[in-house]
């Protein structure tokens, strides 16, 4: 029972932090710049997201604009976009896999052999999918730092973390615990032996 209460551990982290990832990926809040005009009434704050750039407005206003072209956005952008979608689908479907191998699901058959091999297999793929959002939130944060300390940008634009790339790291962590105890689930078969047995008899 205490094998199976892990194995429902790992899935309920595992569930968390692909929902993390999900969240994090839709915030436009990846990186964030504020500029301050003469007047403190036309205080702007910029977001850049992976999907969309905002300006929010002092006084509550919030436009936001979506990318026109995958083009003109730079390889860092494009290879974050790439990297936390397939973390996602990865993700998800080693959750799928771990669920058919987990002990409180009838799915995956009777062989608690296979099942814990199985549930050990989705926990791999977890951490593959985790890997990828690491990955692409340390990509995309490296971005970040080179623009704010290169010396010819201009001081308006320089952008710090936002809230979304927070979000994402704390999804990936999470998947990587979930994952990680899933794969450590794995329980070796009691009905192998090293050897035959045979019964033993008492000689009088």
């Amino acid at each position: 029972m205490a094998n199976s209460g892990l194995q429902i551990l790992g899935f309920a982290l595992a569930l968390l932090g692909v929902i993390g990832l999900v969240v994090g990926t839709i915030m436009p809040q990846w990186k964030m710049s504020a500029y301050v005009g003469d007047n403190i009434i036309t205080a702007i704050s910029m977001y850049e997201g992976l999907w969309m750039s905002c300006a929010f407005q002092s006084t509550g206003q919030m436009q936001c604009k979506v990318y026109d072209s995958i083009l003109q956005l730079n390889s860092a952008l494009q290879a974050t976009r790439a990297l936390m979608i397939v973390s996602i689908i990865v993700t998800l479907a080693g959750l799928g896999v771990a669920c058919m191998g987990m002990k409180c699901t009838n799915c995956g058959g009777d062989d608690k052999v296979r099942k814990s091999r199985t549930a050990m297999g989705g926990g791999i793929i977890i951490l593959i999918g985790a890997l990828c959002a690491i990955v692409a939130c340390s990509w995309y944060a490296n971005d970040i730092i080179r623009a704010f300390y290169n010396p010819f940008t201009p001081v308006n634009t320089k952008y710090e973390f936002g809230a979304a790339i927070f979000i994402a790291w704390a999804g990936a962590f999470l998947t990587v615990v979930g994952g990680g105890i899933l794969a450590a689930s794995c329980s070796k078969s009691k009905g192998r032996q090293s050897g035959p047995k045979y019964p033993i008899k008492d000689y009088v």
